[in-house]
């Protein structure tokens, strides 16, 4: 194996660059850094051009989580890495808490973080390796990542050689995960399997027409633009629309189209524009001479 590319990407700029130096003294490694999903993914699109492609993607689990107010005359204590250098912080200067005591208010995750982040450069660029850094083992999370793309999900506080461990054991096709992570996924993938079954099992109750209209819930139609792309009255849309929550046993659309997507319903599809007619060459005329011509 040549030498080994690595992307740190990580908002919090103290730890990527304590992150970057220690694996850029490994002697087949080159690091680079971004300290956002954006700058992440104008690198590796810059890479690429370049032909220079990243190998690995080491991305913050929290990236992009909204921070408190800033507040001053605090010493920043930037999470630890083992083996790595350690950056002496200057007082008085703007600190602010660690990704994982500032989760967004209401549990979500914001359209940047770092598992949305995976899936979009996965997406891009297939070769690429993923592996997730977080704080905290989160068996629903990682699952998620998993889905995404990712390949290994390693806690913060591991040490160099163990993270030189995974990123080359992702590059071997291996996925890695925390043993005590590993119960939870199992879990959570075991119970996802079976709502998708569940789910399969009510869908396949449907009619054809009934399957038709949920295809067309799935791409967010409304009653009218189903009725005119199916070539139906909006009274027998509705109709259809009624059986097919009652046979899923749900109460709206919205849950309609949630069970859809896990049993693996895709969205209608608005019918091709028919084909333009062949052009008619026109009719030859054939020349006719009379006698003695010539």
């Amino acid at each position: 194996m040549g030498r080994i590319r690595v992307l740190v990407v990580d908002g919090h700029r103290i730890f990527a660059e304590a992150l970057a130096t220690a694996l850029a003294a490994e002697p087949d490694v080159d690091v680079g850094a971004a300290g956002s999903a954006a700058a992440a993914e104008r690198a590796l699109e810059r890479a690429a051009v370049e032909r220079r492609p990243y190998d690995v993607l080491l991305v913050d689990a929290d990236l992009g989580a909204v921070a408190p107010p800033p507040q001053r005359g605090s010493v920043p204590q930037p999470r630890h890495l083992p083996g790595a250098p350690q950056h002496r912080p200057v007082a008085g200067q703007l600190t602010r808490p660690p990704a994982a005591a500032r989760p967004p208010a209401d549990g979500a995750r914001p359209p940047g973080d770092g598992i949305a982040l995976v899936g979009r450069a996965c997406r891009a660029h297939p070769a690429l390796r993923a592996v997730m850094l977080a704080v905290t083992d989160d068996p629903q999370r990682a699952v998620r990542a998993l889905q995404a793309g990712a390949n290994g999900w390693v806690a913060r506080e591991s040490s160099l050689g163990a993270l030189m461990a995974v990123i080359r054991g992702v590059l071997r096709e291996e996925t890695h995960l925390p043993p005590a992570l590993l119960t939870g996924v199992v879990r959570e993938l075991t119970s996802a399997r079976r709502d998708r079954s569940e789910s399969e099992r009510l869908v396949a109750a449907l009619t054809p027409r009934e399957e038709e209209v949920l295809r067309c819930m799935v791409a967010g139609l409304g009653r009218q633009a189903v009725a005119e792309r199916l070539f139906l009255s909006p009274h027998t849309v509705r109709t259809h629309m009624q059986n097919v929550l009652g046979k899923l046993g749900v109460h709206s659309t919205l849950a309609a189209v949630a069970v859809a997507r896990r049993a693996g319903i895709a969205p209608s599809e608005p019918p091709s524009p028919p084909a333009a007619p062949a052009p008619v060459p026109p009719p030859t005329v054939a020349s006719t001479a009379g006698p003695g011509a010539g």
